[in-house]
């Protein structure tokens, strides 16, 4: 008896096995590769452009410091901008499924980052 329903239960699963489609998951390894390499081109422009933006704002910031008399807060104004924000994109950035932050600001209307695609006014 324990034999035949062993038998009964192995017969089954095989069978379903037959009749149970498999569905393969989508390979999508076309675009991702085609993402990296947008997200990579996008980045040889952007990163320099970024790191130029940051250390300008700093120099400046510097100059500001050294010209006020040491006010902190006229360098902190144009340090936070400048040196702020995305230093490198994302595929993410790239889908519009984050904002790209460039630089941020130092107003205290409640936002602290602007950038590409915010709805900040």
């Amino acid at each position: 008896m324990q034999r035949s329903l062993c038998k009964w239960i192995i017969a089954s699963l095989v069978g379903v096995m037959f009749f149970v489609r498999a569905t393969p998951t989508r390979a999508d390894y076309l675009s991702d590769a085609g993402m990296g390499v947008l997200t990579l081109g996008s980045n040889v422009l952007y990163v320099p452009v970024k790191l130029g933006y940051a250390v300008l704002g700093g120099v400046t910031g510097s100059f500001a410091y050294v010209l006020t008399g040491a006010n902190s807060q006229a360098a902190e104004t144009i340090w936070t901008p400048s040196m702020g924000g995305d230093y490198v994109l994302t595929a993410d950035h790239l889908r519009g499924q984050e904002t790209i932050h460039f630089s941020t600001t130092t107003g205290s209307s409640g936002s602290s980052t602007s950038g590409w695609g915010s709805s900040n006014p």
